[in-house]
């Protein structure tokens, strides 16, 4: 089990420790505190986050901005991703793309799941993330496929 995940397992045992847990990845990565993220499902392979309608995060539409979209998919993309990485591992994200489906209206969960299994390598390799991101009523509005760059940690 990863530091990551062994920590999410500590804090959900907590009362609101799943938004304990989120505010301590967003003071560990704090432009992700842009969106007021809760993480509230981290598994090896999945990480599921969401985030609120805020004014703050509206575009000239009335809609969630797409950037607060791309930031809860790299956020999910992320979480998962160090929640299952290999020991002996390391991540970096390297590419997105992205769908916008439909109008993302209310909150917004984002739901991350790798496409290939994650291995230890000799050499890094390419790993793509998909991320779907789903209204209230479970509707896809926007879709993204993070590409993180895997590869060994440095000896020392």
């Amino acid at each position: 089990m990863t530091p990551l995940l062994r920590l999410y397992h500590r804090f959900e045992r907590l009362p609101l420790g799943r938004w304990l847990f989120s505010r301590a990845v967003c003071f560990k990565a704090p432009y992700f505190g842009t969106i007021h993220p809760t993480i509230t499902r981290l598994e090896p392979g999945r990480c599921e986050a969401r985030i609120p309608h805020r004014r703050g995060m509206r575009n000239h539409i009335g809609s969630v901005h797409a950037i607060a979209l791309c930031n809860l998919a790299e956020l999910c993309a992320g979480v998962m991703t160090d929640a299952s990485l290999p020991e002996g591992m390391r991540w970096i994200p390297k590419g997105m793309t992205v769908q916008y489906l439909k109008k993302a209206m209310g909150p917004q969960t984002g739901i991350a799941t790798p496409s290939v299994p994650l291995v230890s390598a000799a050499q890094g390799y390419d790993l793509p993330v998909q991320v779907d991101v789903r209204d209230a009523g479970g509707d896809v509005t926007f879709r993204a496929e993070v590409t993180m760059w895997l590869s060994p940690k440095p000896r020392r």
